[in-house]
């Protein structure tokens, strides 16, 4: 069976958090539960398994990010140790919890466009 081209960018897919093939399925049951389907077009989801990429591709840049921040706070306005202490576990919390869900969808985009999970053999374990 061959896989349709998707109707949508992929950077849409995962900005808006829709299905990859039409645009207007929700691609999420929860916060990042990946639904079994989309509920417009019938694109099963099941297979689309992005594992620990996303948390990767957004752990990697935000500490260097943050590392560079914390430095030239400190640097600048040389605060006391208490403020760093409070801010940035909440500046890492906001930043991941709210940049998870697009950069996962976008991952699924990616594969659905770039993989055929339906025809793909099981891994086999030896």
């Amino acid at each position: 069976m061959t896989q349709q081209k998707p109707a949508v960018p992929v950077l849409y897919a995962g900005l808006a958090r829709r299905c990859p093939r039409c645009g207007k399925g929700s691609l999420f049951e929860g916060y990042i539960r990946i639904a079994p389907g989309c509920s417009v077009c019938g694109l099963s989801f099941e297979g689309h398994d992005t594992g620990d990429g996303p948390a990767f591709f957004i752990m990697l840049p935000l500490c260097l990010i943050t590392a560079g921040l914390a430095l030239a706070i400190d640097l600048t306005y040389m605060p006391p140790l208490w403020f760093h202490i409070v801010l940035w576990p909440i500046f890492i919390a906001l930043a991941v919890g709210l940049s998870l869900p697009p950069v996962k969808a976008t991952m699924v985009a990616l594969q659905y466009r770039h993989r055929n999970v339906e025809s793909a053999d099981p891994p086999h374990l030896l």
